[in-house]
């Protein structure tokens, strides 16, 4: 009985896709302190028992609404993922649409109110976040760009939702980091639409390379990598983050090259999906050297 249970709620954690959703949270977090840093706020000010719990309730937030949505895609996707993904929780059988839908009630509802608890800015915040995850679930990841760039919107906002701890004057510090993962979440989901276009096309889904063919959406994708790369140093030019960070950048500004070699050159879709993650996690940890 206790190793089925265990065996559900490891179901439920894939389903939500838990690895992402730990870096989501994470980068919310460690967004907590860049905007400590970038306004001047010394440790002492915020190391306190009350606000190492806010700092938990914003990872947990962000875990969970990250959660939800991922478990709403699937739900929407499962016909989709039968073709591309038969080994996922849902078309496996593993999970029901019925539990599918509770958990994603019972995350978002969870993650709403942590929010409001945070603070109103916060709570407002997360609530347009959330709406935005379920419209993008039902409706908009369907629509040629405006899906892509909606998740591309969620991602970098994880970065505003961890700084809305310091209220409008962090949103505004952070926005030249969320600025940069929409540019790079973008170029990775119009490379995902590539490597899923055989299921997207028999579930009659109309995503960018089926509408104008792979060659022109592994261009766009490579533009907005590129556009990324040009941008990366935008904290620096902004006085944000000091000279370490250019140096954290070198790694980074490799990994987005060599992923448009590969997108344009090897036509490996799958692959450059793959390092496209990778640069956004060295662009996470070149972050948090900007600060130090």
């Amino acid at each position: 009985m206790a190793r089925n249970i265990v065996q559900k709620g490891m179901d439920y954690l894939e389903l939500m896709r838990y690895k992402n959703c730990v870096m989501a949270g994470f980068s919310s977090v460690i967004a907590v302190f860049i905007a400590m840093s970038i306004l001047d706020y010394s440790l002492s000010e915020i190391y306190s028992l009350y606000d190492i719990f806010i700092l938990l309730d914003i990872f947990i937030m962000v875990f969970l609404a990250s959660g939800a949505g991922n478990v709403l895609n699937d739900y929407y996707d499962i016909d989709i993922d039968k073709i591309n993904r038969p080994d996922r929780p849902l078309p496996s059988g593993r999970v029901s649409l019925t539990e599918a839908v509770y958990l994603a009630i019972l995350c978002f509802s969870i993650a709403l109110l942590i929010a409001f608890f945070i603070n109103p800015i916060a709570g407002v915040f997360g609530f347009l976040n959330v709406f935005m995850l379920i419209w993008y679930a039902k409706s908009l990841k369907r629509t040629i760009l405006i899906g892509n760039f909606s998740i591309a919107y969620l991602t970098g906002s994880t970065f505003l939702f961890g700084a809305a701890f310091f209220g409008w004057d962090g949103i505004i510090a952070l926005l030249p980091l969320a600025i940069l993962a929409f540019f790079a979440t973008a170029s990775r989901e119009i490379v995902k639409d590539i490597e899923d276009m055989k299921g997207d096309a028999r579930d009659g889904a109309i995503t960018f390379p089926i509408k104008f063919g792979t060659k022109t959406a592994s261009y766009l994708a490579a533009a907005l990598g590129i556009v990324a790369m040009i941008l990366s140093p935008l904290p620096y030019w902004m006085d944000e983050f000091g000279v370490y960070y250019l140096y954290a950048l070198i790694p980074v500004e490799l990994c987005f090259l060599y992923t448009v070699y590969v997108l344009l050159r090897e036509k490996n879709y799958s692959k450059s999906s793959k390092l496209l993650k990778v640069a956004m996690l060295l662009a996470l940890l070149a972050f948090i050297v900007g600060i130090l």
